[in-house]
């Protein structure tokens, strides 16, 4: 992932240097779990843990210079590592293990770790909406089906909507969690043929994993699960980013994503604050829904295994998490500092001559005996009568011979207050969230 979206807590995961030290820790807990068993002597499994090099910077040039022979990294990996240690105990090192045994083990642990970075963001997001939608939770503003006006909201039942279905992606990471949390060291077709079940089980329970089943590799519909866990996040808040540049919007102006002192809208045009944070955002989740398609076709390999799924992993997985988790941090900042203009929903929701108490004005005549198809005759005449000459709807209602409801029947259906009365529910089930 390039630097501009790479915050370090998670770029961090995914460094040549992390990667071989989370390969070496396998490795070496693999010769202590053989010693365990009575096949390593336990002096030279000592001896591998004291000696076993530091991964850094000259260590990974070591590597990389090796595998220029080789052609194979765990190859060239391992023969730098025994070279370190040096014989006798360097000679256990990779003892019946195959690559896989040491890569799939290791990239689970890194995307385990990678999944607890997200779900604290995914939990700090959470509480940045619920905060904020308890704040706004009676700012009365129009709602828009279609892009058109169709009845109030207020502004803090959309945040709280927004805070139930991040909750559901926090959810879906917790568990992408579990289901990327297992290794396996069960050798070359995973039958355990030169390699003891003991062995997995030492080196799992040390690195907080599940062994399971497997063939020579780890079954990739596991891996495509953590994709899918982090493409809904990235939905989830294109979906929240799409609505603040509506309402951004110079016609609209209810809210703006935050401004901070000495940022430049526009080079040409000083007046510009333009929307940049949640445009870039909506254009970051496109690059993670195509990470899915990816991982889904890693899941079919041949035979017991091939490495087609490799090279797509070396993008896709660290680049999933590192953009997941730099929207996640964006997007609370947005949520955090979102400037919002509670005059200007009730303006806005008034430019519509009242037309968003349509329906409890239908309602109203069908109660009063009408026919439900002559009421929205009715009520549709008089809403277009509104909208094209720019009258108030309830005075057309009103001197319309065909209205036979009282004044105070019309007064209960242009009721804000009524209308929003059941929002309440929206905020028992926001309560429930942790």
């Amino acid at each position: 992932m390039i630097q501009r979206y790479s915050l370090l807590e998670m770029a961090s995961l995914f460094t040549d240097e992390a990667r071989f030290a989370t390969w070496l820790e396998v490795e070496v807990l693999a010769v202590e779990g053989l010693a365990a068993l009575g096949v390593v002597p336990a002096d030279d499994a000592a001896a591998v843990r004291a000696k076993a090099p530091t991964v850094d910077a000259a260590m990974v040039d070591r590597i990389a210079e090796r595998e220029r022979v080789t052609d194979h990294d765990v190859a060239a990996f391992v023969d730098v590592v025994q070279a370190a240690i040096g014989p006798p105990a360097g000679n256990w090192v990779h003892y019946g293990l195959t690559s896989s045994d040491v890569v799939d083990t290791a990239l689970c642990v890194t995307l385990t770790r990678a999944a607890d970075v997200l779900l604290g963001a995914s939990t700090d997001l959470v509480h940045a909406l619920k905060r904020r939608a308890v704040e706004f939770k009676d700012t009365a503003m129009v709602g828009r089906t279609h892009g058109v006006h169709a009845e109030p909201t207020t502004f803090g039942a959309k945040l709280a909507l927004w805070a139930l279905q991040a909750d559901r992606d926090r959810a879906r990471l917790a568990t992408a969690r579990r289901t990327i949390a297992v290794g396996k060291l069960s050798g070359a077709v995973g039958t355990y043929s030169n390699i003891e079940p003991a062995v997995e089980a030492h080196v799992c329970q040390a690195l907080g994993l599940t062994p399971v089943p497997a063939t020579q590799v780890i079954a990739r519909d596991r891996h495509a699960e953590f994709l899918y866990a982090c493409a809904s996040t990235a939905a989830t808040i294109e979906l929240m980013a799409t609505e603040v540049r509506h309402l951004q919007r110079t016609e609209v102006r209810e809210a703006e994503e935050p401004f901070r002192a000495g940022q430049k809208g526009s080079s040409a045009m000083p007046h510009k604050r333009n929307p940049i944070k949640t445009e870039q955002l909506s254009g970051l989740a496109r690059v993670l829904r195509g990470h899915i398609s990816a991982g889904l076709e890693n899941v079919a390999l041949w035979h017991e295994r091939d490495i087609s799924h490799s090279s797509v992993e070396r993008i896709v997985l660290p680049d999933a998490a590192i953009l997941t988790h730099y929207m996640l941090r964006r997007m609370t900042g947005v949520i955090d500092g979102l400037v919002v203009h509670p005059d200007r929903m009730l303006e806005n929701m008034d430019r519509s001559f009242g037309l968003v108490f349509s329906q409890p004005v239908l309602l109203a005549l069908v109660a009063s005996g009408l026919a439900r198809d002559d009421a929205y005759r009715i009520v549709q005449r008089n809403a277009m009568a509104a909208w094209e000459q720019g009258k108030p709807f309830r005075t057309l209602l009103e001197s319309d011979p065909e209205v036979t409801m009282d004044e105070a029947a019309l007064d209960d259906a242009f009721d804000l207050t009524r209308a929003l009365r059941n929002t309440d529910r929206i905020f028992d089930a926001l309560e429930a969230i942790e």
